[in-house]
């Protein structure tokens, strides 16, 4: 379509302006985007306050207190949980802070479980911040009537209108009066239903005021990700004492539940670009000067037993203190030779015994020779003995026996001579310690085959009860003959003896190990 010459400039004109206003547009929208993301919201400084919190696995002293607070009612502290309330019927207890909290923003986590037998628990639990402690009241375990604010967990339904459990967020200028006929429903400021009965895992609740805002987040305790919080309420425009007590109550009624609180972490908020006051800013200058002078009169004291010490002890002056305390490698080394010297005593000990053994086993053989010779002139003479064979296997076993402890004594000397040598060289005990070992296995293997052959005597002697009747004659220069029976008896006794004398020692030997 042709345009008429007149009509062009006109035309020329009306794109130019239309160009223009798409351009200031343009980066006014743009301006807009830059400054809202340059006013982004910076994190606040967060500063751990110990005085204020508690938690585990140390949270309450022998005495049954906790430190920087006092609990009242049914509390029971222990060393990993504080148990507000436990599981019985119209139960009230509470924890409250000593002294108070003057912090212009903070930030609490509260760690807490909720458990019951039933379906539906009561009544529940409160996170406090007010004024004044609340130590025992109607509303939870706490005072009615505070002035502050509340966080409630309420776990039992009054108002039947089904929405328990459910979180609450209740302020009080301490003129209103707790509505517990409709579960302060009427007075709440914020609130979100969340069930927090009953978990797996802890819930957990992350409560921040920070610019005259109150913000509730929440962990529901389906899993152990103690980070993944979520949104719950938030109140706007609220302001709080500038002094206040931070406390925990929690109650039961006709219904009950353990009401445990794990922890409590307080945290104070520092605005982003202000430096926060320190530590020493906080302590009343009565409190600092009583520390000052504890301090002055403990250096003193120090300064004197130093000076006693120099005058009773001249030889070590001047030397460096590192000097008189043995060191890490030192300690390794005295502890190595202390084990090496105690398992050298226990063997020379066990050697003694093995030779008691010996010389015992060695009488009895003699007697069982003397009558066997005797039995043997009798036989050239015309008599047969029916004995002769069941005395015949006793000598065969008491020199297997013999053997076999012989070999015992032989092991324990080459052990003693190699545990000698490991200390005269000062070395590693590793090859010492795995040569020991090995003879105590061999020792257990002798004392096996000992009691395998004591077992064929005894099955022996019960095959053939006919030659139970027999018995060691008497020989004159001996009161007494050993009989079979008596002798089976100790040589059982004295094998079990041994066998739990060596298990003892390897356990001694592994426990000494965790030294090295």
């Amino acid at each position: 379509m042709a345009v008429p010459a007149a009509r062009r400039p006109v035309a020329a004109a009306v794109m130019v302006a239309v160009t223009f206003l798409a351009a200031v547009l343009f980066r006014r929208s743009a301006a807009d985007v830059s400054a809202d993301g340059s006013a982004s919201p910076e994190a606040p400084h967060r500063r751990f306050e110990y005085k204020y919190s508690f938690k585990g696995p140390h949270l309450a002293q022998p005495d049954g207190s906790i430190p920087f607070w006092i609990h009242t009612g049914n509390a029971i502290p222990s060393a990993d949980q504080v148990r507000i309330t436990p599981s019985l019927r119209s139960q009230r207890g509470s924890v409250w802070t000593k002294n108070k909290v003057s912090f212009e923003h903070w930030e609490a986590e509260v760690t807490f479980r909720v458990s019951g037998r039933s379906r539906m628990g009561a009544d529940g639990l409160a996170v406090w911040f007010t004024s004044a402690q609340g130590l025992d009241g109607p509303v939870y375990g706490a005072t009615d009537l505070w002035n502050g604010v509340g966080i409630f967990f309420d776990s039992f339904d009054n108002d039947g209108k089904k929405n328990n459990p459910a979180l609450l967020v209740v302020g009080n200028n301490g003129k209103l009066v707790y509505d517990h006929q409709n579960d302060g429903t009427t007075q709440a400021l914020g609130t979100c239903l969340r069930d927090f009965r009953n978990k797996p895992y802890p819930v957990r609740a992350k409560i921040t005021y920070y610019k005259k805002t109150l913000t509730v987040m929440i962990n529901n305790g389906f899993t152990p990700d103690k980070e993944d919080y979520e949104f719950c309420t938030k109140v706007d425009n609220m302001v709080l004492p500038s002094e206040g007590f931070f406390g925990i109550s929690a109650a039961t009624g006709g219904l009950a539940d353990d009401h445990d609180v794990l922890s409590f972490l307080l945290f104070r908020l520092t605005e982003p670009g202000q430096q926060p006051p320190p530590p020493e800013s906080e302590i009343p200058k009565e409190e600092k000067d009583k520390y000052q002078e504890e301090f002055q009169n403990f250096q003193q004291e120090l300064d004197k037993k130093k000076e006693e010490f120099q005058k009773e002890h001249p030889d070590v002056q001047g030397e460096p203190i590192e000097d008189l305390y043995e060191s890490v490698n030192d300690r390794e080394i005295r502890q190595i030779f202390e084990g090496q010297n105690r398992i050298h005593l226990e063997i020379k000990q066990l050697n003694r015994q093995l030779a008691m053994i010996l010389d015992e086993q060695r009488r009895y053989v003699s007697v069982i020779t003397d009558e066997i010779a005797k039995k043997g002139t009798n036989a050239e003479s015309g008599q047969v003995d029916a004995a002769s064979p069941q005395l015949s296997s006793v000598l065969a076993t008491q020199q297997d026996v013999l053997r076999n402890l012989n070999e015992l004594r032989n092991s324990f000397f080459e052990s003693l001579k190699q545990i000698g040598s490991a200390q005269h060289q000062g070395q590693a005990t590793g090859m010492g310690t795995y040569e020991t070992i090995q003879h105590f296995n061999d020792i257990k293997e002798h004392l096996h085959t000992v009691k395998r052959d004591v077992e064929h005597l005894v099955q022996r002697n019960v095959q053939n009860p006919a030659e139970k009747v027999v018995k060691c004659p008497e020989v004159p220069p001996m009161p007494s003959c050993l009989s079979i029976v008596h002798f089976t008896i100790f040589i059982v006794v004295q094998s079990v003896l041994f066998f739990c004398y060596i298990m003892y020692k390897s356990q001694q030997e592994a426990a000494a190990k965790k030294f090295f």
